[in-house]
């Protein structure tokens, strides 16, 4: 059974409101923490594969759950050039340098002919079935052709152009009562204003109003002297220059206290929001939310029994964790146990921290 989460608390609290999700590049799935939210799940699936979107499709058990195979563009009335090569080619050059790519050439032949799943695990979605690269979608232009006009969570992966994909919503976070965008990210450039790079990324979400929260980063190794991969597939490894990153951002309400229109938000939608950043595990992020709204909360759930689960997301070696007001109480004594010993770090240490970060939260690859 899994452990009891912010998410589960809430989900079963939601009465007027669900959690809506939107994911581009959707290939293996819906990230599975979001289906704690189970039956008060919205969420519209895009992805290039089109033999992906129907394996989806065809798994799929929440009839509210949408899968869309297009390709997607800044521009519907211009048909993606497949033989035009990546729109970033700074990034695909360094990618070219790098150990994973060098497995891929060695695999080559076999995964020409291998599943559709086993493509997708070396990121090899250009050799699964394509949608019409003819009929491009703009998102925010399809999201208000289905009548989608409130939005909690966005995510953008494509391994393409990203960049120009998020500034189509220049100016459309707000109207959509967005609370949260998860970015895949790129750490190399030349600092042009157009690339697709962390810099312009994140001056961008915080024009729109939002700021980060969590920021992974992935490091690469160059074929010149490659390091062991950190998953059962070629992707990032142990060693090497960061390279890409998953980037979350979302709306710090606490920051906004006073601002015009930041006491209008729905008390749904500041839980969801909570159950967001505890889903980043960031959780120390989410009490906050509990704490401040704790009144507004208490219609929808056990704000107390939210702190626990918060509390106890904070404290992973613990067997039998403290309850909130207990860990606040310890915080307050200035324990030992908030630091690290002096000294090396001891093997056990080193061995938790590992298992640590192999369950964050993290893209899929």
């Amino acid at each position: 059974m899994a452990a009891p989460s912010l998410s589960t608390l809430v989900a079963q609290g939601l009465k007027a409101e669900r959690f809506a999700l939107v994911d581009v590049g959707c290939s293996g799935g819906l990230d599975p923490k979001w289906r704690a939210f189970g039956a008060r799940l919205r969420a519209l699936g895009i992805d290039a594969s089109a033999s992906e979107c129907q394996r989806l499709a065809a798994a799929e058990s929440n009839p509210d759950v949408e899968y869309v195979a297009a390709f997607v563009s800044p521009r519907a009335d211009k048909p993606v050039d497949l033989s035009a090569g990546p729109a970033a080619p700074h990034i695909m050059k360094m990618r070219d340098r790098m150990s994973f790519m060098r497995t891929r050439e060695i695999r080559e032949e076999r995964l020409k002919t291998a599943s559709a799943e086993e493509q997708f695990r070396h990121n090899a979605w250009e050799m699964t079935g394509l949608a019409d690269p003819t009929k491009p979608v703009v998102v925010p232009d399809l999201l208000a052709s289905k009548g989608w006009t409130d939005l909690d969570y966005l995510k953008i992966d494509t391994d393409g152009i990203d960049w120009e994909i998020l500034q189509s919503f220049d100016g459309r976070l707000a109207p959509l009562h967005l609370l949260a965008v998860q970015l895949e990210v790129n750490f190399i450039g030349d600092g042009s204003a157009e690339e697709h790079a962390f810099h312009n990324t994140d001056r961008f979400m915080r024009r729109q109003g939002f700021d980060l929260f969590r920021l992974d980063v992935r490091n690469y190794s160059t074929r010149a002297l490659p390091a062991p991969y950190i998953w059962p597939t070629p992707a990032e490894t142990h060693s090497g220059r960061p390279f890409q990153g998953e980037a979350y951002y979302a709306l710090d309400l606490i920051r906004l206290i006073g601002a015009s229109g930041s006491e209008s938000m729905s008390v749904e939608k500041i839980a969801k929001l909570a159950a967001i950043l505890s889903a980043w595990d960031v959780p120390d992020a989410a009490a906050e939310l509990l704490l401040h709204y704790r009144e507004k909360l208490a219609a929808t759930f056990d704000v107390h029994r939210g702190l626990d689960l918060l509390a106890a997301q904070a404290q992973p070696e613990r067997a039998r964790p403290l309850g909130y007001r207990d860990y606040m109480a310890r915080f307050e004594t200035d324990p030992p146990d908030f630091y690290r010993p002096e000294g090396p770090i001891p093997l056990g240490e080193r061995l938790k921290a590992a298992w640590r970060a192999y369950l964050s939260p993290r893209s899929k690859r």
